[in-house]
């Protein structure tokens, strides 16, 4: 990151500390992993899924995944962060773009693409995931923008 715009957080270890937490979520979707997904949340997290669903604290959390794991293969995600700062000196904001590549393709799905946001907060000596939010982005009327963040995504995938 460049310079820290208002609100960052306030020490490079926090700003790596909610990036890790994050990527550490991202990474346990693609490796279909349900307990390390829900490890990443607080003991009361939120889920609020792609499809509206909504589920509460890290053994719902982690039941709900195994079941989605399960049942469908899913796509693998590709993300890229577009804002990370903070809310408290303990609560931390992230916004990132998602896409998915689907199993047997090496193309995004620009129908999955979507916003997710974490709201994490300082636990102890670390961070843990109060929200996430994952938001499908259909821009709605807006093709270009559609287009802008596949494309966006795309170059991550590269």
């Amino acid at each position: 990151m460049t310079a820290a715009p208002p609100g960052a957080l306030s020490t490079h270890t926090d700003q790596a500390a909610v990036r890790a937490l994050y990527l550490s979520l991202i990474d346990a979707w693609n490796r279909r992993h349900a307990g390390d997904f829900a490890a990443t949340f607080d003991d009361e997290g939120y889920a609020l899924g792609f499809d509206g669903s909504l589920h509460h604290g890290r053994a719902e959390i982690e039941s709900a995944l195994a079941g989605i794991f399960a049942a469908h293969p899913t796509g693998r995600y590709v993300v890229k962060v577009k804002e990370l700062r903070v809310v408290t000196q303990d609560v931390a904001l992230l916004r990132a773009i998602t896409g998915l590549v689907m199993p047997g393709t090496a193309e995004l799905n620009a129908a999955t693409n979507a916003w997710q946001t974490i709201v994490a907060v300082r636990r102890g000596d670390g961070f843990r995931i109060a929200q996430l939010q994952n938001t499908p982005a259909a821009f709605h009327g807006r093709p270009a923008l559609a287009r802008q963040m596949t494309d966006e995504l795309a170059a991550e995938l590269r």
